[in-house]
């Protein structure tokens, strides 16, 4: 197990280093210049050759693209994620001030889909072609087509505006009113939750439903035993492998639709930090942001792998 997990872990370094590459080369490839958006149009105007060579040196700009590679990787394995251009000051800072945001309501959303989703599919599974069977799944199958933004847009009509009985938008600090912040999460939690919930219990009807015909399950019934054994000890472990599968696939979902969700309900977080550093350029951002979240998709993704010799004894990591 220690040697599989290492050898994860170097695979893991060669994906971020990957990813490390190909932002910094798409960032630099992007038209327009960074500079014209950190400096006013009247500055911009006003500046000599050598105003503007003195603040490309500033930024780094000035040099190759190898070395301006190998100069940013080398502050990022020190803990510098350097400065930002457009918000002028430190890319670790901000990150760091918004981070916890977006983990406060992607951990929230994550958790409720995954176990309402687990919860649905068992259900749908064991009372398959019943009317509650029926009703999951059309409701699992609009959840999956339904866009997030639109369903934060129609959200915020139905519930801030004609009813009034959740903020439209905003984020407040649970130290500072809890009241308040939980009914500012209320939205955006749904928003990011609902897709991972479809998709979690469509899959485990499915896995739920092969595991169901299986020869053990059917000799557990003939016994007797009772509904809760047969499906706590011989159907959900059995059916949880390509369910947890779908879990680690869902965490770089839910990073993924902040950037949406933060953007439609102006929460300050890292995904709305994204969206604005794309739209002004400033690469030094978006690198940091894209590999923290690569970072936490491939721990997430070998804890899915350590959690299936858990769940299934006959598989070994030689």
């Amino acid at each position: 197990m220690v040697r599989y997990v290492i050898r994860r872990l170097m695979q893991g370094v060669l994906v971020i280093l990957l990813v490390s590459v190909l932002v910094f080369l798409f960032m630099r490839l992007l038209p327009g210049d960074p500079l014209v958006l950190y400096l006013a149009q009247s500055q911009v105007g006003n500046l000599s050759s050598e105003d503007m060579a003195a603040y490309r040196h500033q930024f780094g700009l000035d040099r190759s693209l190898p070395i301006q590679y190998m100069v940013w990787i080398g502050q990022v394995f020190r803990g510098d994620l350097g400065k930002s251009i457009f918000f002028n000051q430190s890319v670790l800072s901000l990150v760091s001030e918004r981070l916890p945001i977006t983990l406060c309501y992607g951990f929230v959303a994550a958790i409720m889909g995954s176990l309402l989703g687990i919860v649905f599919g068992v259900i749908c599974a064991l009372r398959r072609g019943m009317w509650l069977d029926t009703l999951i799944t059309l409701l699992a199958n609009i959840g999956i087509t339904l866009p997030s933004f639109w369903v934060g847009v129609m959200l915020i009509y139905l519930l801030s505006f004609k009813l009034g009985w959740l903020p439209v938008a905003g984020f407040t600090s649970r130290f500072e009113s809890i009241w308040v912040s939980a009914r500012q999460l209320i939205m955006p939690i749904f928003c990011l939750a609902l897709f991972p919930l479809s998709a979690i219990a469509r899959q485990t009807r499915s896995s739920m439903l092969e595991v169901i015909r299986q020869d053990y399950v059917r000799t557990a019934w003939a016994k007797g035993l009772r509904e809760r054994i047969i499906v706590g000890r011989h159907i959900i472990k059995n059916a949880m492998i390509p369910v947890v599968t779908a879990l680690g696939i869902q965490v770089g979902y839910i990073f993924g639709g902040s950037v949406i969700i933060e953007t439609v309900f102006n929460i300050p977080g890292v995904g709305r930090l994204l969206a604005v550093s794309l739209f002004s350029q400033d690469f030094q951002v978006v690198q940091a942001i894209i590999l923290v979240i690569s970072l936490v998709v491939v721990l997430s993704n070998l804890l899915v792998d350590i959690i299936y010799g858990c769940l299934d004894p006959r598989i070994r990591y030689d």
